[in-house]
């Protein structure tokens, strides 16, 4: 059975889960599961993913490309090093790197899986995110909700009904969801957020303060465009003082070398306290809060109605966020899951069941968009050229189909221009336009009839079709084809060159991790994992004539030459003692 595995592709970190035994696991390589979403580039040009990446973020921000997650969806051309790349491609890089950890883990080729979006992603950010995917070498099986997934975490084996308010604050993006789940059927009632709201936010907050303190303090004028080294030392050292801060009171932020004024270096010292932080992000966490309102507003729900709170994401564990949820709902919130990895275990559930495995659950998702077209009208009692006329409503159930029939304006009208929008307002220009395409009519009279239909599968890709209802003439398309960022050539030519750049690398975390052949002997894929944990911590020179002695070791155990396997083995073994 060819593996389908769960990944959580995040804005700060990501990971990869399978069903093990019967159980959706985290797969781990001497770490807690968790890939930093950090990429960058070495000075030799090797592309560097998770803590490596992470690591010279810092020392090399203009080689370094972190929170790429929040630009997905977008044209926004990302500067990595000497070169430019789309937010796919960048995505691409951190997928690979989960590819290549379970591949590892579990001994065999993995070209399938399922990935998580927020639920408020849009529909050009989920095609994005189908795209990176491909780039990488995945066939996405399918594309869920992070909310719906963090519920089959909790809840997949449960029996009895239970309305589940799922509250998702990670790094870059915001979701709450309300579900309801019985007897192993997962149903999205309502879900609403903010794709521009996480803990990239309060990280900036406290970077503000701490620029503002130099200011004031020290004369001392900080900004990223004249001083990348130390903005990022600042943004990283405000991220640590958020993570203490969810266990402290206080927390102490000290930066030597910062920057120098008359030729003195000035040494960053800052006390920031629980109730300061939480006074720069309050207007932030009521924007949460308004969202959990109209979650509850959209299921038709009141508080009370509410069995259980579930916390995802690795900015809930903020202790006012808690006290807000328990003041609102009269209950506390669960967090039994790691909120860093109850998304990814819960891929690897749908992912078990895209494969056969508990295949008796059904998991049922909602829009969290309206998708319409617009047409003559009236918008507020006014006569409206760009009504806009919904087909599709937010919160309707996937998949989905709707179909709308509209008159032709005028006598032998030649044309129409058909435009595909996606929002809540009355006036379409104050949505979201999608797609346009013009359908060409044959002469009819007017008030002729062409329908519209639209047709919203669950990974939220939207196919139309319009009809000319007196001569059956149709047009088709499809909007992920509208909104992908890349051509046929375009899509090869990026998956060429991330693939080039991934096999440049060197060091497991970097590109070029060396993979044990399936069915190798124990000792053989021991000792490989065994000198990948090392690498990092190997001279320049010792970690060149490791990997060069690891990929002999590979090639002599794919082609089952053991005795030579074995003796460079023995040669790796001598490296790793004194590294080690």
């Amino acid at each position: 059975m060819e593996p389908v595995v769960g990944i959580d592709l995040g804005t700060t970190n990501s990971e990869v889960a399978y069903i093990i035994d019967g159980n959706a696991t985290v797969l781990e390589n001497n770490d807690r599961g968790i890939l930093p979403s950090c990429v960058g580039v070495d000075e030799s040009g090797n592309v560097l993913v998770g803590a490596p990446a992470l690591n010279q973020a810092v020392a090399a921000p203009e080689r370094t490309v972190m929170s790429v997650k929040r630009r997905m969806g977008s044209d926004e051309k990302i500067r990595m090093g000497d070169t430019e790349y789309m937010p796919q491609e960048i995505s691409a890089f951190i997928l690979k790197a989960l590819k290549a950890r379970a591949e590892n883990q579990l001994g065999r080729p993995v070209n399938r899986a399922v990935i998580t979006v927020p639920a408020y992603f849009t529909d050009a950010q989920r095609q994005a995110t189908r795209e990176a995917g491909e780039i990488a070498g995945l066939e996405v099986a399918r594309i869920i909700n992070e909310p719906t997934a963090a519920a089959l975490a909790y809840e997949s084996q449960r029996k009895e009904g239970q309305r589940i308010l799922v509250y998702d604050l990670g790094g870059g993006t915001f979701d709450v969801s309300i579900v309801r789940i019985e007897e192993g059927v997962v149903e999205v009632l309502s879900s609403t957020g903010d794709n521009q709201l996480g803990g990239d936010d309060f990280d900036g907050r406290i970077v503000d303060l701490l620029v503002e303190h130099c200011r004031d303090e020290y004369a001392l004028k900080l900004s990223p465009e004249n001083d990348p080294t130390a903005y990022a030392r600042l943004k990283r050292a405000a991220e640590a003082a958020k993570k203490t801060l969810s266990s402290a009171p206080y927390a102490n932020i000290e930066e030597d070398h910062i920057g120098r004024k008359k030729l003195r270096d000035i040494h960053l010292s800052y006390e920031l306290s629980r109730p300061v932080f939480e006074d720069l992000i309050r207007d932030d966490l009521d924007r949460t809060m308004e969202s959990v309102n109209r979650a509850l507003k959209d299921a038709s729900l009141l508080p009370s109605a509410i069995d259980k709170i579930i916390l995802v994401g690795g900015s809930t564990r903020i202790p006012l966020i808690s006290k807000l949820l328990e003041e609102k709902f009269g209950q506390l919130p669960h967090s039994e899951i790691d909120p860093d990895l109850c998304v990814a275990i819960g891929a690897a559930i749908q992912g078990g069941r895209e494969m056969g495995i508990d295949a008796a659950g059904l998991l049922l998702d909602v829009t969290p968009y309206t998708f319409g077209t617009s047409a003559l009208g009236e918008v507020n009692g006014e006569p409206c050229m760009t009504m806009f006329v919904p087909l599709i409503r937010r919160n309707t159930k996937l998949p989905t189909a709707r179909t709308e029939a509209f008159y032709t304006v005028y006598d032998d009208q030649e044309a129409v221009d058909v435009k595909v929008f996606q929002g809540e307002n009355p006036d379409a220009l104050d949505n979201i336009q999608i797609g346009r395409y013009n359908f060409e009519l044959s002469r009819q009279p007017q008030g002729s009839v062409v329908t519209l239909h639209f047709d919203l599968d669950v990974n939220g890709i939207l196919k139309i079709e319009a009809v000319e209802k007196a001569t059956g003439k149709k047009l088709n398309a499809t909007i992920e084809n509208a909104l992908s960022r890349f051509s046929d050539e375009e899509m090869a030519a990026s998956r060429d060159r991330v693939q080039a750049m991934w096999g440049a690398g060197e060091a497991e975390g970097t590109a070029g991790t060396v993979e044990p052949p399936a069915g190798a002997p124990p000792d053989v894929t021991e000792m490989l994992k065994r000198a990948e944990s090392l690498l990092d911590e190997a001279s320049p020179e010792d970690r060149d004539e490791m990997v060069n002695l690891m990929e002999d070791i590979t090639d002599a155990a794919r082609s089952g030459d053991m005795e030579e396997a074995r003796k460079r083995m023995a040669e790796l073994e001598e490296i790793l003692f004194y590294v080690g």
